[in-house]
């Protein structure tokens, strides 16, 4: 074996090994190297500049978070009532995040994107179960799409038995061609057989909720992308005559004509197009894909020679459209871009081919909770589900009853007398115009409780949501535990707070200080409308911040110059009114009017130093504490696993 091969295999081999083992205990308890590393990874998404000093660093903390956490436990604060009824919240908004098989999805994201990569040509031909008078006659649809099957096999052209047998409403002016399609343009169980088919050849006829379908590739082509384009619509109006549609063309053929010797098209598409909605945002319509409108339509777009080019008026069973090609985008050429296959994910989601992804989940839920059906006799059920629901009098003595157990299901039994509460609510199909059939109100059923095992039960179905609620309730407990033992203490003992300043008051000093007036705007505009006004007269600051409301606040006193904002490298002094200084996280502006400037140092009084006393006051709190947790919980580390995990 290559040696360097050896060496990468011996190095996945360590890692792995060190993951699998305590990298520290801490009382009785231990955390395996992986929890650890889990942690770190999520924390320290960016580059590391000195790896040894982060991974010391960050265990550090993570001990001290995990000794606090477990004196919690022993305290109990997980029986709070608040902390149940959070946890019970929060367990039911995450849990609607993992409804659906992860696996299976992302297999459904890579055959998107890979579709994506093509645009495929596609004819149709299309008989539905009912007849023109609106007369359900199956047998006779199926014997016309056998024949149409067989008329192809005999090596008639597509489009021929396309006009002779299609009832697709457009087949009269496409010949069965539907143009060129892409992921998403067609509904997935027919995206599925076109995109299996060779170049050139034709399906078997497919059943579909509505009739039969034959599909034939006719070609296809590297993705064109998304199209952005805007038009000038000339509608015909539904049974014109030939005057009408003559007049009609000679507007758009006028229009046209202006737009040759230099008219302005989003002003012409404001003034005489019929597309009310792109006509009120200047023709412009949204992007879009292959396979959104009329082939022609999209044809045309993108058959002009350059962005910015617009087209000659032609005719789709709208009217006569004028079109603005502005630009094509290529499609992404790599899920690895992290917006580019969160696009992907949404559209999934909103497409019904999401329900792949429930049935695949439902299918590892029945597998593995147990499933079981009981003992009883499914003439018998039906029966007393006609005299339940129908109140339809059972011919015969039914033996079956109301607590007659139907199936088990992990830890849920479900009985006759839940199947129908379940069945009195649901039995009536979408369209509220027929009657579901017993076998499909039970299969319902079955699903339904399926899914509650599964919600119930997620932490042992799912690792990665047992991680998140474990998080989530740790960091409750954490919350907990520092709110009571430090953070109440730290603000609230003023007792406390004034003995560790007398302790501490050489700490606390006043150098290079000023007076000022900090103000705090919520944007930059009204910072340079505050700043505009005060330089007219700084002494009337306040009343001109008064008439920005709660736009601009300020903060008067004495404070350190490097807590200035917008002095940079400008000497302070007396009257200097400071550069605006943005703030890249919310938007927000400040600068400051600089009254008095102080240049010896001078000790501070305990009302100045307070913010800062009572920072320092519960980080020694909370040292102190962590040292008694590490005598209560005595903390020690696998030297031989944590060098592991650096190297």
């Amino acid at each position: 074996m290559n040696k360097k091969l050896l060496l990468f295999f011996l190095f996945v081999f360590v890692v792995a090994s060190a993951e699998s083992q305590a990298l520290f205990t801490y009382g009785k308890n231990a955390v395996q190297a992986k929890e650890f590393m889990r942690a770190y990874n999520k924390t320290n998404t960016g580059p590391v500049a000195n790896k040894e000093k982060s991974i010391r660093e960050y265990l550090d903390l993570f001990i001290a978070s995990k000794l606090k956490v477990r004196e919690a436990y022993n305290r109990r604060y997980d029986t709070l009532t608040s902390f149940r009824d959070e946890m019970s919240t929060l367990r039911s908004q995450v849990a609607e995040n993992y409804m659906t098989d992860a696996e299976s999805i992302n297999k459904l994201i890579n055959e998107a994107f890979d579709r994506s990569q093509k645009d495929i040509r596609v004819s149709h031909i299309f008989i539905p179960y009912k007849n023109q008078n609106n007369i359900s006659d199956s047998a006779v649809m199926e014997l016309k799409i056998a024949e149409a099957h067989m008329q192809l096999l005999n090596g008639k052209s597509f489009e021929e038995v396309a006009m002779k047998y299609s009832q697709d409403p457009s087949v009269n002016t496409n010949k069965g061609d539907l143009g060129f399609i892409t992921v998403f343009s067609l509904p997935y169980e027919f995206e599925n057989i076109v995109y299996a088919l060779a170049p050139g050849k034709f399906s078997t006829p497919y059943k579909s909720a509505i009739g039969y379908h034959l599909f034939k590739k006719t070609g296809e082509r590297k993705a064109i992308g998304k199209i952005k384009a805007a038009q000038i619509m000339f509608a015909i109006p539904p049974g014109a005559d030939d005057a009408t549609k003559k007049q009609v063309k000679q507007k758009a053929d006028s229009v046209y004509t202006l737009l040759v010797n230099g008219g302005d098209f989003s002003k012409l598409a404001r003034q005489f197009s019929n597309d009310y909605v792109t006509a009120a945002s200047e023709g412009l319509i949204p992007d879009f894909g292959i396979g959104t409108y009329d082939p022609l339509f999209e044809n045309t777009i993108i058959g002009l020679p350059k962005d910015g080019a617009f087209s000659q008026p032609f005719l789709t069973s709208h009217g006569y459209h004028i079109v603005k090609r502005i630009s094509i985008t290529p499609v992404p050429a790599s899920l690895k871009n992290k917006p580019v296959a969160d696009e992907f994910r949404a559209r999934l989601e909103k497409d019904p081919r999401i329900n792949v992804t429930k049935e695949i989940l439902y299918k590892r839920i029945i597998a593995k909770s147990g499933y079981s059906q009981m003992p009883y006799n499914e003439k018998e059920l039906w029966l007393f589900a006609d005299s339940v629901l129908d109140f339809k009098r059972p011919q015969i003595v039914l033996k079956i009853n109301n607590e007659t157990p139907l199936f088990k299901l992990g830890d849920k039994t479900k009985t006759v007398s839940d199947f129908f509460a379940y069945a009195l609510a649901n039995r009536y199909k979408p369209s509220g115009t027929a009657v579901k059939t017993h076998q499909e109100i039970l299969e319902e059923f079955k699903r339904k409780t399926a899914f509650e095992v599964y919600r119930e039960h997620l932490e042992d179905y799912n690792e990665e949501f047992r991680n998140q609620i474990n998080d989530l309730k740790d960091g409750n407990m954490f919350f907990e535990i520092m709110m009571r033992d430090v953070w109440a203490k730290a603000q609230n003992d003023s007792t406390g707070q004034k003995d560790f300043f007398e302790h501490n008051k050489n700490k606390y000093q006043w150098k290079n200080s000023a007076d000022a007036v900090i103000f705090y705007c919520s944007d930059d505009s009204v910072a340079q409308q505050v700043l505009t006004a005060l330089k007219k007269n700084p002494a009337d600051w306040k009343e001109q911040v008064e008439k920005f409301n709660e736009q601009c606040t300020v903060d008067s006193g004495r404070f350190d110059i490097a807590k200035i904002p917008g002095l940079n490298k400008t000497p302070p002094k007396a009257g200097l009114i400071t550069d605006i200084e943005k703030n890249k996280d919310d938007n927000s502006a400040a600068f400051a009017l600089l009254l008095k400037i102080y240049t010896q140092p001078s000790l501070k009084t305990f009302t100045e130093a307070k913010g800062d006393v009572v920072t320092d006051y519960q980080n020694e709190l909370e040292a102190k504490w962590v040292a008694e947790l590490k005598k209560k919980y005595p903390v020690v580390i696998n030297q031989k696993v944590l060098q592991s995990l650096i190297k």
